[in-house]
């Protein structure tokens, strides 16, 4: 990734099939302080917010008959969107973030880090170092005897979750670490055939693109939902269907629940999977967020979807690729820092680091949804069918550490390179503007709305474009709370 403030942009709208000519439609604002770290961070989360926000306005352009509006990614915005879960506020209170044995620890021979936020997590964490309670203290003393392989090896045995720290050769010299290099930074492909898409044409204000679109939220933690909230935002209808166990962190769902609804429902019982059979019968769009495979026994695997609802957008996330030896693996964009090099980049070998931000959930969210954007307007242009897209954590964090453009993904116009110059034809030139030239802080980007947790301070999302929404229309609900129907 190049430093130019359009070279994430480009990379990213690259691979999701854009035409580079409505690359000059995008201004972004460049503002330094903004997610600072060694690695480019800010250009990275600059260019995923961009390229959602141009898939937006593309999709716009499609049902109004209009020229492709204009979009604006400032990066004070995007900084404050991408921290998120820090600013909120629930009645004034600060949100649980990481539970005390979620972090890092010495091994005999290094670091590791664990994730247990979860009770279930934390319950395969103790149970792998043969502990009976919870305590820093005791979790501490028995890491620091054991190898950071052997720790990792150990707690994902029993389904727990920890990863050894690593440097990007040794993630490089390791079988996933390979076989995530190999993967494109997102995949598109037709899974069936459909008829093109017919959507209705747009009218009124806020421009909503997706307004009309159905979409079921098989997600959980922050990447999928920061999709999903993307999607709420444009104007789709946003189902979130979980299992009635374990339930979700609160402040978790609070964060990333803005403009959707949530229901459960237990797909092993007969009248909820009837329940969720209706469901998808009408939905439009499917995002899917668990484990490569956890959902096939239900007939949720990518073709099986295609062929039960022709012509559906199915999007899938994980933390580490359907692919390889760790394809079966859970992983959260804490653990897919440490096992890339990220943390060793961003600290050292000695007493690793991590991004200001969790920038892979964030950025692979907004990624994903503007896959499905993307996947929509093909559609909606004739090029029917059904669409499947998948996103990695380890493959954006790839890119990250790439700290370039991937070789072959730079765009061009008639031969010549978009970045930062005008194309012929185009409405105007790339430019970068700078308001104040610094980011001081959250303020600007932070609001306020009622909801059924009480007054929340929440960020405002970083998606703009002209004569786009500003906001979400509705605040989040409690989780589960929302009957399992479509509006």
């Amino acid at each position: 990734m190049t430093d130019t403030p359009m070279a994430g942009t480009r990379t990213a709208w690259a691979a999701l099939g854009g035409d580079p000519a409505l690359l000059p439609r995008v201004t972004p604002v460049v503002r330094d302080g903004a997610l600072p770290a060694k690695l480019p961070v800010r250009e990275l989360a600059r260019g995923c917010v961009g390229a959602c926000a141009l898939a937006a306005a593309e999709l716009t352009a499609a049902r109004t008959g209009q020229a492709v509006p204009g979009v604006r990614v400032d990066d004070g915005a995007v900084a404050t969107a991408f921290t998120s879960e820090r600013h909120l506020l629930v009645a004034g209170r600060a949100p649980v973030t990481f539970a005390p044995l979620s972090r890092f620890w010495r091994t005999a021979d290094g670091w590791v880090r664990t994730h247990a936020n979860y009770p279930h997590h934390q319950e395969a964490l103790l149970a792998a170092l043969g502990l009976a309670a919870p305590s820093v203290e005791t979790v501490a003393a028995r890491l620091a005897e054991r190898s950071a392989l052997d720790v990792e090896d150990a707690v994902y045995a029993v389904g727990g979750l920890a990863v050894a720290l690593r440097t990007p050769q040794e993630w490089a010299a390791h079988p996933q670490g390979a076989a995530v290099a190999r993967r494109p930074l997102l995949s598109r492909e037709r899974i069936g055939d459909a008829p093109a898409r017919a959507l209705p044409g747009l009218t009124g204000s806020p421009a909503l693109p997706a307004a009309g679109l159905r979409v079921l939220d098989l997600t959980r933690v922050i990447a999928g939902p920061v999709a999903t909230r993307t999607l709420a935002l444009l104007g789709a209808d946003v189902l979130r269907v979980d299992p009635p166990r374990p339930p979700e962190l609160p402040d978790q769902h609070t964060d990333t629940g803005f403009g959707k609804r949530s229901a459960t429902l237990d797909l092993a019982a007969r009248a909820d999977r009837r329940t969720f059979d209706e469901l998808l019968a009408r939905a439009d769009v499917v995002v899917t967020g668990y484990r490569p495979g956890a959902l096939d026994r239900f007939g949720l695997a990518a073709e099986s979807l295609a062929e039960r609802r022709p012509g559906v957008v199915v999007a899938q996330l994980s933390a580490w690729g359907g692919y390889g030896p760790w394809a079966g693996r859970r992983g959260f964009d804490s653990l897919v820092q440490v096992a890339t090099g990220i943390a060793a980049v961003e600290g050292s070998r000695e007493r690793p680091g991590a991004l200001p931000a969790q920038a892979l959930d964030h950025g692979t969210g907004y990624l994903l949804a503007a896959a499905v954007l993307r996947s929509l307007a093909e559609q909606a242009a004739g090029d029917g069918g059904a669409r499947c897209v998948r996103l990695a954590l380890a493959r954006t964090a790839g890119w990250l550490l790439e700290g370039r453009l991937p070789k072959g993904d730079s765009a061009e116009v008639d031969g010549a390179e978009v970045d930062g110059a005008e194309v012929d034809g185009a409405e105007g030139p790339i430019s970068a503007v700078a308001v104040d030239a610094s980011y001081d802080g959250p303020a600007a980007w932070l609001t306020g709305m009622a909801s059924p947790q009480g007054p929340l301070r929440y960020a405002l999302p970083p998606v703009s474009f002209a004569d786009g929404p500003v906001n979400w229309a509705r605040p989040p609900g409690r989780w589960g709370a929302d009957t399992p129907e479509w509006r």
